[in-house]
């Protein structure tokens, strides 16, 4: 998904939601992208997308920059539509679940705006997305794949229609558990179970082994760094032959104590709360302390901890 620069409008006629949905098919002609479900909204768009020949970043930097050049041509206008990068949310494809539930909140967009009739809310009646397709009201284009969106609700047509009527009349007076459901879409990185979480979470890491790691940010990154840290410090405490919360009770002056930290926080990007709660070193200044104090060990106290800790990186 994307919004607009500012969160202005992406599109202000029917010409430009036409150029927009038209945009969009030849993003996936020519990137090999099948489209499940898609929203068109005035000042954002949602779009349920499978890549089964890769193309993610290249496709959408095309379809935006394309998009924007003719928008743009159109209104005799120059400079940014969108707010910038796309977000993307990767989805478990082995799970129906997510993908039912990904596509609801696509195609409930115009019942959450309020762009419905509040007393009779017809989705059909609002025609930027892929809904009126998938109920017969539209024709289906080649870029569009209904199938597994109805799979996933285990429905025909009509019983879709049903079925996402009563969701529009679910969403329209604000239900607390569809909220709850799509809380991982508004403000996560994935949409998946542990299991799915633990493999994305590897794959970041393989990728940070092979390029730079300023390349990469974001919720699945703190991921990788906390199994990561989490790695270490199961080393570390095997190390010092001791256990988990007998360190949390140790001083935070006690030098094997500011060796573990040490060894997170010069390993790792988790964070100073991460490191506080597993290793109970308190403020953020006692892990600064705590590092420099390791990082320039001369004594002979600190040094063969160091040594140690070292050897739980290999």
């Amino acid at each position: 998904m994307c919004r607009g620069d500012r969160r202005e409008a992406i599109v202000e006629t029917d010409e430009d939601r036409h150029l927009f949905i038209e945009t969009l098919g030849q993003a996936c002609e020519r990137s090999g992208w099948i489209v499940h479900s898609y929203v068109l909204m005035n000042n954002h768009y949602h779009v349920l997308l499978e890549t089964p020949e890769g193309g993610l970043v290249d496709g959408m930097r095309w379809f935006q920059t394309t998009y924007t050049a003719r928008y743009n041509a159109r209104k005799r206008m120059c400079g940014h539509l969108f707010q910038g990068r796309y977000k993307a949310i990767v989805l478990d494809p082995a799970d129906p679940a997510y993908v039912r539930i990904a596509s609801d909140y696509i195609h409930l967009n115009p019942a959450r705006a309020h762009m419905l009739k509040k007393a009779h809310p017809r989705l059909e009646e609002y025609p930027w997305s892929s809904y009126p397709a998938y109920i017969g009201k539209d024709d289906i284009p080649d870029w569009l794949e209904t199938e597994r969106v109805l799979d996933s609700h285990g429905t025909t047509g009509e019983e879709y229609r049903r079925y996402m009527q009563g969701r529009a009349k679910e969403a329209i007076g604000g239900s607390k558990e569809m909220e709850r459901e799509w809380k991982a879409i508004r403000r996560g990185w994935y949409l998946g179970g542990e299991t799915f979480r633990e493999e994305m979470v590897d794959r970041i890491g393989d990728r940070m082994a092979r390029k730079k790691r300023e390349s990469y940010s974001g919720a699945g990154v703190k991921g990788h760094d906390e199994k990561t840290a989490k790695g270490l410090l199961a080393k570390g405490l095997e190390a010092l032959k001791t256990g988990q919360e007998e360190v949390k009770s140790w001083k935070t002056t006690d030098v094997r104590k500011q060796a573990l930290t040490w060894l997170i926080r010069s390993s790792t990007m988790a964070s100073s709360e991460w490191i506080s709660e597993h290793i109970g070193m308190g403020h953020r200044s006692n892990i600064s302390r705590a590092t420099r104090r390791i990082q320039n060990a001369s004594g002979p106290s600190e040094l063969p901890l160091k040594r140690k800790m070292l050897q739980c990186k290999d």
